[in-house]
């Protein structure tokens, strides 16, 4: 039965995308579910799979062309097989159409020739794909022996040897050879397209500015290594720090609105709810999946909830719901050893939380030094709306929370 194969319906944010990679070809038959094409919008890549078991007869939107929701992609004809390889599909037809030409060239058939090989060596012959006629027999009356099988097999294998390797295209994973200038030219993804274009449009759009702090990380690492192994054990879940962080800055937004706050157009939107982006890195590019409702998740949720988006943002399976919106964003540059750094703001969000790399480092405490690990830490803000006097005690809220922990259970 004939059917088409259509783009996904995409979301009213996505106005069309991009046939990425076709993973079967025309003529190939597939099972149900199985995996035919990705669609690349500016945010997610859709998956698009094959609705029953059949053979796709024709292909409408190759690779790298721009497709609208809904669009006929490809035919697909269900309850067909795949088409046989086109080599043997031909050789038989052949060898029942001429049967006196195979009679007349006994040279070319082992029939006979396999009937002087013990069962051996017929064994070992169909094992590696040896024909008798590729044999040499040394035995009584030429019969083939399994040493003579074992020659055949190593001069086969010193045969290829001695071929040289194939032709490889040049890469960047090969390095150049001394003095050759070598550049290679590849398309810019939608993704990355979207993320370079939103982060012109923040620069130019806001006046960002961003102030910096630092903390004591040391009462934070105090407390995961006490009750990590109970923590592990009734959540099923590691205690990081980045639970801490997100409780952290809900706290502090709850203190200033501002720093939840966006701009649209010329009005100030103040969110009563807290949904906090977190910047995860991936292969194609950087995405920002948001953990809605914060205030109203506990430590363990919200480590729950980060690492899934991590797992499926490396496998390009976030859904474009779980990207949208957000009131806040928190960006770890540390994990990649970042010591310090000023990250550019999400639109429409007014502000974004830089961590960075703990390290140790002297410290003055009550008149004496200690070596403390310690955090830079930087709020990047749209000083359109968040002055700098909000944004200075945003950050020290943070800190005081991160460095003194029992705040966030005593709520001051």
């Amino acid at each position: 039965m004939a059917t088409d194969i259509k783009a996904p319906q995409f979301p009213e944010s996505v106005a069309d995308g991009t046939v990425a990679t076709w993973h079967k070809q025309e003529g190939e038959a597939v099972k149900r579910d199985e995996l035919l094409v990705d669609i690349e919008t500016d945010k997610v890549v859709l998956e698009v799979v094959a609705p029953a078991d059949g053979v796709i007869s024709k292909i409408l939107c190759p690779e790298g062309d721009t497709v609208e929701s809904q669009q006929v992609l490809a035919n697909f004809e269900a309850g067909a097989s795949g088409s046989a390889p086109a080599p043997a599909a031909s050789a038989e037809p052949a060898a029942e159409s001429a049967p006196a030409a195979s009679e007349a060239a006994p040279a070319s058939d082992d029939s006979s020739a396999s009937d002087q090989a013990g069962p051996a060596a017929r064994k070992l012959m169909s094992e590696h794909g040896l024909a008798a006629s590729q044999v040499t027999g040394t035995g009584k009356g030429g019969r083939i022996t399994k040493q003579d099988v074992e020659q055949a097999i190593s001069n086969k294998v010193e045969q290829r040897a001695s071929q040289p390797a194939p032709q490889q295209p040049a890469t960047l994973d090969v390095p150049a050879a001394p003095g050759e200038r070598e550049e290679r030219r590849v398309p810019m993804t939608r993704l990355r397209k979207r993320i370079a274009e939103r982060l012109v449009s923040a620069q130019q759009d806001a006046a960002m500015l961003t102030t910096f702090n630092e903390v004591n990380m040391k009462p934070i690492m105090e407390m995961r290594k006490n009750y990590q192994p109970e923590f592990e054990k009734a959540h099923g879940v590691r205690l990081g720090f980045m639970g801490f962080f997100t409780r952290a800055c809900v706290e502090a937004l709850k203190r200033f609105p501002a720093v939840n706050a966006s701009i649209d157009a010329d009005d100030i939107v103040y969110h009563g709810y807290y949904d906090v982006g977190v910047a995860v890195s991936t292969d194609r590019g950087l995405v920002v999946p948001v953990i809605r409702d914060a205030d109203q998740k506990g430590l363990a949720e919200v480590e729950s909830q980060i690492i899934d988006f991590g797992q499926k943002a490396q496998k390009g399976k976030l859904s474009i719901e779980e990207m949208t919106g957000g009131t806040f964003t928190i960006s770890n540059g540390g994990v990649f050893g970042s010591l310090i750094s000023t990250p550019i703001l999400n639109p429409p969000q007014t502000a974004i939380l830089g961590m960075h790399k703990i390290q140790e480092r002297p410290m003055a405490v009550d008149g004496k030094v200690e070596i403390l690990p310690m955090m830079y830490l930087a709020l990047s803000y749209d000083h359109r709306l968040i002055d700098g006097k909000e944004a200075v005690q945003f950050l020290v809220a943070v800190k005081n929370f991160i460095e003194d922990p029992a705040r966030l259970l005593l709520d001051i």
